[in-house]
């Protein structure tokens, strides 16, 4: 069954030949290879602001220049996130995103009246996080636990009700060689194949 995909590409890095957008593409050409519906945001390409109080959060608008990102948000069945690991999580711009988009009226609702747990609203999507580092990716499961994704994955995704969330890490980015690299993104044509 084709599916509606939207890819998120976090590298703050606006360069072309960052791995990160290698991966985004590896995997948007096999999905539209594979006859699935494919949008890309690249946060390097947008101009946003940070939110910087609670009552904005929770009550300010989206601003215009990721009004669209939201609706694609709403619209995507399977969301991949493509970012490099910075300080063992998600660059800076990647979170000041998601706290952008991720707000009250589009991830989740709070209650109408008293206390309760807030209804998540993106319910009935998965996601896949793609992370490239240049530690080797198994001590960063092993010995840090994952954390700064793992936080991303619960606090974030799977409070908005996405579920399940996937990861993909790519570790020694830097001292990969080619054939390494040709194999990641075969790696990732395939998963935009299958759409997971």
């Amino acid at each position: 069954m084709p599916r509606r995909i939207l890819i998120v590409v976090g590298h703050p890095d606006p360069s072309a030949d960052r791995l990160c957008r290698g991966l985004a593409k590896a995997y948007a050409e096999g999905a539209e290879q594979a006859g699935h519906a494919v949008h890309q945001i690249d946060l390097a390409a947008l101009d946003f602001p940070m939110l910087r109080t609670m009552q904005e959060f929770e009550h300010g608008a989206i601003p215009d220049s990721l009004k669209d990102a939201a609706e694609a948000i709403v619209w995507a069945e399977h969301i991949v996130f493509v970012f490099p690991l910075w300080q063992g999580t998600m660059p800076a711009l990647l979170k000041a995103f998601l706290e952008q988009v991720m707000r009250p009226g589009t991830a989740f609702a709070y209650p109408d009246k008293g206390g309760g747990f807030p209804k998540a609203l993106l319910r009935g999507r998965s996601a896949r996080l793609v992370v490239t580092m240049g530690m080797p990716s198994v001590f960063y499961r092993l010995w840090f636990l994952s954390h700064g994704i793992a936080g991303m994955r619960r606090s974030i995704l799977r409070f908005a009700g996405i579920s399940p969330v996937r990861e993909t890490l790519f570790g020694m980015v830097a001292d990969a060689s080619n054939a390494t690299r040709a194999k990641w993104l075969g790696q990732m044509r395939g998963l935009g194949e299958r759409a997971r």
